[in-house]
């Protein structure tokens, strides 16, 4: 299977590896790298040391940084591309890859932020604005890029309405440490991904706090019917957030320390400012640049997402760490699966 993954960062450095791993005979994989000497570098080190430090590239791994007009060449003769950018660079990537005739799954997590007056939009919906046509799928689920790239057991979710399209992920990253499971509810998954990075600073933030493990249950439970009420009104099924890319995603991000949405709540916790969390991190955290754009997405189909508000009057500065406790505990009593 020849493979182009679009993206040289952490997890798609991860995924590369993966998917070479000890099945060289099986898959051929090429990583593109934006920048030139970025690409020159992994070649020559063998190695991401700024995102994974430690972790050897096998040496069947191609290199490549063309421009990016050029995309549509490289990947022609493909049989699956993945899209490892962040969210903002997502609908750009989609454009470079519009006529792409193969299965292309994307990585990020999020909702595009909202511009114009518009409302942001989850991964899916900007493919089916910038290329219609295209074979598109996620994969997602609970999982540190570190962990894969080390072949540490992991499970992770093919998601897309294209039965192609996650039957390629599964024959493209399926193996003995890591295991993909089919899903045709592409929004579920989508909105699992992008609101338990949310969910992950409040509960960075509770712990940073020490606030105690019942604080901490309580958040990751209620954070969950947050994230499927805002999922149901997307048109997500609701055993899609009892999965891995619902529960099993929010429990590891929010506990997780190589989670660096846990790590931004920590530092606010600890009298840090936002831009001092976010330097800190030298990566992109999602939920910092997606919290806003959830609830604006969640108060256009007016669902309630009182957790999630209060981490965007955090971010924004309006109110304190211990301020946005006191905000959620004193929120009127409400049977529990309203």
């Amino acid at each position: 299977m020849k493979i182009v993954v679009l993206g040289a960062g952490a997890w798609g450095t991860a995924l590369a590896v993966s998917a070479l791993g000890k099945r060289l005979a099986q898959h051929s994989v090429t990583l593109w790298a934006r920048d030139a000497g970025q690409a020159c570098i992994l070649q020559a080190q063998s190695e991401n040391a700024r995102y994974l430090p430690g972790v050897a590239l096998p040496s069947a791994l191609v290199f490549s940084s063309v421009n990016a007009e050029l995309l549509g060449k490289l990947v022609s003769g493909a049989d699956l591309v993945i899209i490892a950018t962040p969210m903002a660079g997502l609908r750009d990537m989609l454009a470079c890859l519009a006529d792409c005739q193969v299965p292309v799954a994307w990585l990020c997590k999020g909702f595009e932020a909202a511009a114009g007056g518009l409302i942001g939009l989850l991964a899916h919906e900007v493919q089916a604005e910038v290329a219609p046509a295209m074979l598109g799928g996620v994969l997602s689920g609970p999982s540190f890029a570190l962990e894969v790239a080390r072949g540490q057991p992991t499970a992770l979710v093919a998601a897309s309405v294209h039965s192609t399209v996650r039957s390629a992920l599964v024959t493209a990253f399926h193996s003995p440490t890591l295991r993909v499971y089919a899903n045709d509810d592409i929004a579920g998954v989508e909105v699992g991904g992008a609101v338990k990075n949310v969910l992950a600073i409040a509960t960075g933030l509770c712990d940073g706090l020490n606030l105690g493990l019942n604080a901490r249950a309580a958040l990751i439970t209620r954070g969950l019917a947050e994230m499927m009420r805002l999922g149901l009104a997307l048109g997500a099924r609701a055993e899609t957030f009892m999965g891995l890319s619902g529960l099993g995603d929010l429990v590891l991000t929010a506990t997780g320390d190589l989670s660096r949405n846990r790590q931004v709540g920590l530092a606010l916790a600890a009298g840090q400012t936002l831009q001092q969390a976010v330097a800190a991190l030298g990566h992109v955290a999602e939920g910092v640049y997606s919290a806003r754009t959830v609830v604006q997405r969640a108060d256009s189909l007016g669902v309630e997402m009182p957790i999630a508000q209060a981490v965007v009057a955090l971010l924004d500065g309006r109110i304190r760490p211990a301020e946005a406790v006191a905000l959620l505990m004193g929120r009127e009593p409400t049977a529990e699966l309203a």
